[in-house]
């Protein structure tokens, strides 16, 4: 199957991905949503990601946007080396996700391909990294979000709860290593292209540090006398007010008041002005400190209404706020459908279905672009990558 002509910032860009499940693959989504040839190798049973969510006859709808803009082809690298190698040797970009030390057994670590083709950026994605104590321990998500810490700070507030701390409901950590990934490979490339250095790069990325790289400023602050931020549920404890309160039709609403300005705003269209001119609530520090009473007045007012009229005086106030969207508020909101943050497309092997447009706008590219086809078929393109690309 030859594939359609692709548009992007990243047209003529050689990437081969050999991952599976997520972070791997999610920085390639990445590269092949701007443009980049992204050539995904599967094992003869293929990604096990195809075997996840739904289905329309055997064929998984997460795939249609996992494997989008991708060229599946079937190697068993312990077989096909050879034509692994042909692959690499015109590649510009590696992107892999097995456990450490597993691309060396296969005959395919950076020393050996760096000889081959030294321009080769490759892109290392794993659980604990390429070095220290925990290199070859088994990971997934789960565990770079427990051990990175955001798990620890999603719990609910001291003894409000002995449910244990929830997730956020997607693969964060995965999804966050994938972009990492695809920064690490934009750099490498930078330098190898544009300041003259020629060569690749190996680029070092890990799930347990890509979600500690978000932990703000918790680690100066345990520097700085030992403290360590604990579970606030939905609320932040350096900002206030900014929760998560109940409406009257048992949905949520956001409301994020906590500058002085749009705290005053608030009060005033809750029916509350007076207290913008409290002294307990006369500045950030003040209301954090008097946080539980602000969100009781505040919750107080949000259950008198549904949540779509309660964002909607939000709104004309000037307050930031939304309800909490579920998939189907996200697929019918007038914005997401103006801006092409969904898109209808036609998948052959699952339909009429939806896809997530581009998180990355370029001006002249339309989002309706971003998608040049759905997830293949397993193997769909090996003949044609084979036989043509690398011949």
């Amino acid at each position: 199957m030859t594939p359609p002509k692709r548009t992007g910032p990243l047209v003529g860009l050689k990437v081969v991905e050999l991952g599976h499940y997520i972070a791997g693959p999610f920085c390639t989504r990445v590269l092949a949503d701007l443009g980049a040839e992204v050539v995904k190798v599967e094992p003869p049973g293929g990604d096990p990601i195809r075997g996840w969510g739904a289905a329309v006859n055997g064929n998984s709808v997460w795939f249609s946007i996992h494997g989008r803009n991708k060229l599946s082809v079937v190697l068993d690298l312990k077989k096909d080396r050879d034509k692994a190698l042909a692959l690499l040797a015109r590649a510009d970009v590696l992107v892999e996700n097995f456990r450490p030390g597993q691309i060396e057994k296969l005959g395919l670590g950076p020393e050996v391909l760096h000889k081959m083709n030294p321009r080769l950026v490759i892109a290392r994605i794993s659980g604990h990294g390429q070095d220290g104590p925990y290199r070859d321990r088994p990971s997934f998500g789960a565990i770079g979000e427990a051990m990175g810490g955001i798990r620890h700070l999603t719990g609910h507030p001291q003894g409000a709860s002995e449910l244990p701390p929830p997730r956020c409901g997607i693969s964060i950590g995965d999804d966050l290593a994938g972009m990492y990934g695809a920064i690490g490979v934009l750099a490498a490339l930078w330098q190898r292209d544009v300041t003259g250095s020629g060569r690749g790069r190996v680029i070092d990325v890990n799930l347990v540090d890509s979600i500690f790289s978000l932990m703000e400023g918790m680690l100066p602050e345990y520097a700085l006398d030992g403290r360590i931020r604990q579970p606030h549920g939905a609320a932040l404890p350096t900002a206030a007010p900014t929760n998560t309160y109940p409406c009257s039709d048992g949905k949520w609403i956001a409301i994020a008041g906590n500058s002085e300005p749009i705290f005053r705003r608030l009060m005033a269209a809750i029916g509350h002005p007076e207290l913008a001119d409290d002294p307990r609530y006369a500045t950030n520090a003040l209301r954090c400190e008097h946080s539980r009473e602000l969100d009781s007045v505040i919750a107080a007012w949000t259950r008198t209404l549904p949540a779509k009229e309660a964002q909607d005086i939000m709104e004309a106030a000037e307050v930031p706020a939304s309800r909490l969207y579920d998939i189907a508020d996200c697929a019918n909101d007038p914005h997401f459908l103006a801006r092409k943050a969904v898109l209808k497309v036609d998948d052959p092997l699952v339909g009429r279905t939806l896809h997530p447009g581009p998180a990355i706008r370029m001006d002249g590219d339309s989002p309706e672009s971003v998608v040049g086809w759905t997830g293949p078929a397993l193997g769909a393109h090996t003949d044609y990558v084979l036989n043509e690309l690398i011949r």
